[in-house]
């Protein structure tokens, strides 16, 4: 079981790497767009239905076609764990890479995006300094690893519940008997 959630782990954190990887240093995407968020969000949960397809080989192969609910969810969590430390390792290092500093692009983005509906003054000054607070706590591996964590987890636990809730039912795609 722990070969099957690594593969299909490794599998989802490819699926969506590399089009993070080849968008943001081929294209050149602007990570703080609606456009990119919306792909890049799209693209996890297409990577992340490899939780579902590692659910059923689970429960067809190793558990005689039924799973329970909370086994279920275990495998999905774990698939999803490894698919989000896959990802974390692939946006440091197409940061690294592509000399991207998306703190301080995010920064400008949203001190840009205040002054266009006119924010100045204190509130200004706050919204910088506050920005300036997470430039320097972006800096650190040990915050920037589990917030860039947080972005693919949530929609990998999201896919596990759904996965387990649909696969436990040993009617749904059942196995295909062998010839």
């Amino acid at each position: 079981m722990f070969k099957t959630i690594i593969t299909y782990g490794l599998l989802a954190g490819l699926i969506v790497c590399v089009p993070l990887f080849s968008i943001i240093l081929f294209v050149g995407c602007d990570a703080n767009s609606v456009w990119s968020m919306a792909i890049g969000y799209l693209t996890m949960l297409i990577a992340l239905s490899t939780v579902f397809v590692a659910i059923k080989h689970i429960r067809d192969t190793m558990r005689g076609g039924v799973i329970g609910f909370w086994p279920a969810l275990g495998i999905g969590l774990a698939v999803s764990a490894v698919a989000g430390v896959f990802y974390v390792l692939a946006w440091d290092l197409t940061c690294k890479i592509g000399h991207i500093d998306f703190a301080d692009s995010y920064a400008k983005a949203m001190i840009d995006g205040q002054k266009a509906k006119g924010v100045s003054g204190p509130a200004l000054a706050k919204l910088t300094a506050d920005m300036d607070a997470f430039k320097i706590q972006y800096a650190n591996p040990l915050w920037r690893w589990p917030m860039s964590f947080m972005e693919i987890f949530p929609v990998g636990v999201l896919v596990s519940l759904i996965s387990a809730g649909l696969l436990r039912n040993p009617r749904l795609f059942p196995a295909r008997p062998t010839a």
